[in-house]
Order: structure tokens, then sequence, then C-alpha cells
């Protein structure tokens, strides 16, 4: 199959027709809202026999994380999918992946925290494991879920490092979109065959993930981060490569830059909500940038594109609680260092699934180009 194929698919399909084409081995799986159409769907295509694949039914999303590290750590590629509370369950486990420098790929269909127990979306989930070691990337529709997970499986076994795919839950996972399929030809002369850099293999026996005293472990660890430093030239490189393929292309790869062009004010956004804000960006005279790789942190590409502006506003649905936004600190740091003199506002907006209008994103706009400062709730 060589041709690109258009259909209709929810968020969640989509991102199994990716899953099918890039073939990992080992898909341990766990149940959870709004998560659960993934690996419902993959689960059966293994079963029709249109994924050669083995299905792992564990008893916890902690237990799917350990699995996948055990499957990756034997030279297969793993795979597996998550969302709120699940990804809370994998905490620990999510550091054992990256300190052993498994390039497994995990999606997430984002959820809020309890308590109190919400199923809905935000992004708090996936932000409170920004610290984990994993390279995570935010898309914003379903074309781009399908075609991000491709592209994720290059720039983990490129840099032996996890990669997590986030969608906005219900908003990208359960939506229906017409997007554009790629034949298996295509993804094949994009994506490699995975050769594991080391293996657990009893003809050449290894150690994994043994203990370190803390002359070695630091060094660990600063090899975990110069590698996800370096993960940007490969995030930038695979949006490049896969543009080839498909004609689709993500900005840069670590941010979008929409409607910029001789603008003094901008809106930074991250997932969903950038659809919104496409709508209205011309009428309101302002820019978009669009923060599609959190980690690693595109420190100098947003200093790039911010430094002349007169005023930001950072919307995001998250909390970092007894600071502010996560998102909005990190802009604010980046930057102090280029001593930029915009104004910086802070929009906490869409928590626990509340509804965002074009009417709340044309407000935010509003207050922007008038010089705001500081953190509001929109609640």
């Amino acid at each position: 199959m060589s041709k690109k194929t258009e259909t209709v698919l929810s968020g969640a399909q989509a991102t199994a027709e990716a899953i099918k084409l890039c073939k990992p081995e080992v898909i341990p799986v766990y149940p959870i809202t709004p998560q659960t159409g993934i690996i419902e769907t993959i689960s059966q295509m293994v079963a029709d026999g249109d994924l050669d694949a083995k299905i792992i039914n564990v008893e916890s999303e902690h237990s799917a994380m350990a699995a996948a590290i055990g499957a990756q750590a034997t030279g297969v590629r793993a795979y597996t999918a998550t969302a709120g509370q699940g990804m809370a369950l994998m905490h620990e486990m999510l550091f054992v992946a990256s300190g052993m420098r498994l390039p497994i790929v995990m999606s997430v269909s984002n959820r809020t925290l309890s308590s109190p127990l919400n199923i809905w979306n935000d992004q708090q989930d996936s932000f409170s494991e920004r610290d984990s070691g994993w390279i995570q990337l935010y898309v914003e529709n379903a074309q781009e879920a399908f075609d991000t997970h491709i592209q994720a499986f290059r720039i983990a076994q490129e840099t032996d490092t996890p990669v997590m795919v986030c969608m906005d839950g219900f908003i990208v996972s359960h939506t229906y979109e017409s997007l554009e399929l790629l034949g298996e030809d295509k993804v094949k002369s994009f994506l490699p065959e995975y050769k594991a850099t080391f293996k657990l293999d009893p003809a050449n026996p290894v150690t994994m993930g043994p203990v370190a005293s803390p002359d070695y472990f630091v060094k660990f660890k600063k090899q975990q981060q110069d590698a996800m430093l370096g993960a940007k030239e490969n995030i930038k490189n695979a949006n490049e490569k896969y543009a080839e393929i498909s004609g689709r292309k993500y900005g840069n790869g670590l941010i979008e830059l929409i409607n910029m062009e001789g603008k003094e004010n901008a809106i930074i956004t991250i997932g969903s909500m950038t659809g919104s804000a496409r709508e209205l960006a011309e009428k309101h005279g302002i820019g978009i940038i669009r923060v599609r790789c959190l980690r690693p942190f595109p420190v100098e590409d947003l200093q790039e594109a911010c430094k002349d502006l007169k005023s930001i506003g950072v919307l995001e649905k998250d909390i970092s609680f007894g600071a502010n936004g996560a998102l909005y600190d990190e802009i604010k740091a980046a930057l102090y260092i280029i001593e930029s003199r915009s104004k910086v506002s802070n929009f906490i907006i869409g928590l626990g699934g509340k509804p965002i209008s074009l009417e709340d994103i044309s407000s935010i706009m509003e207050k922007v180009k008038q010089g705001k400062e500081g953190v509001e709730w929109l609640d």
C-alpha cells in the first residue's frame, strides 16, 4: 500500500492506526478512561491478525510500564498507553524506563488527577511527570496524533530515550475527524528497523539498571540530561523527514508559530486549545506560539520567538500548586535569561474539563493586547 488514505477516525483510532504501522512487538495494556479506546482498537487489530504483537493484560498501570520495560530491555519495540490516575500509578516505573535508556513509546490521553474525582481533561497528569526523563510531545488534533506517534518511535530509538505523546482526553481522543493515513511502505522508509544499543541476551550477558553508588549515579544522570538536550535536533529532524513522506509539518517540531509575522503580542498555547485560538488570531491581530514539545524544553526557540514581543499570555491546563502554571514559570525563566521586557500573563484555563469557549479565548487575547501581567484563573 503506497498511496495515502483519507478516512474519518477518532484520535484514539488514529493513534491505533499509527501504532499498527510502527509494529511494536509487545503491548502491555490496562484500561482507563479516556485512553481505553486506544488499547481496545489495538487489541482488535491483534485479534484480527492485522498486527503481529503480544498483548499482555496486566493488573495495573504500574505493571503495564514494568512489563514494557522488561520487553524493551530484550531488544524489541514496546508500547503502552495510559491517562490520569494510571499515569500517576506509573510514576516510579517512568523513572526506571528513562534511567535504563529504554526507547518505549506511550500514548497519554490527558485526564485530570483526583481528588475530587474527575474523568475529564486537563494536562495535570503529564505535566506532573515532566521531570521523569521522558520526552513529551503534545498534539492538537487527531491528524497530529497519528503523525506524531510515528515520529515518536523514530525519536525514541535515535536517542535511547522514552517518548510520551500527549493528546487531550475526549477532546482529541474521542472526537472524529477527517484525516489522512500513510501506507506501510512510507512508514517503513521513515522508521528504521529497531536495533537495541544494549539488550538482555543469554549469549551476551549484561546487567541493566544495577545499583549505582553516588560517584557513578551522577554520571548516569548527566548522560540522561545530555541525551535529552540533544533530542531537540532529533525532534526537529524527525519533523522535517516526516514532512517529506506526508506533506505535513508541525512548526520546527518543537514549537509552531501561527500568525506571528509583524505581531507585537502573542499567546502561548499547548494541546487542543490551539484550534480555537487559530480561529481568532487574525481577527484580534495577535500571534500564537504553540508549544509542541514540553521536554526537552525549547528554551532557545521560545526566546527567539518572543524576543520582540511587548506582551505574552500563557494559556495552560495545569497548576503547580504553591507556584503558578508550570509552563508560565518556565517561559518567564527563559525570558529572564535574555532580559526580555515583555509583559507576561498566565491564564489557568480548562481545569477538570471546564469548557473553553471562543469567547474565553477572545477575552484573553484582548487582555494580552492591553498588557496584562500576573496570573488569572478562568473558572
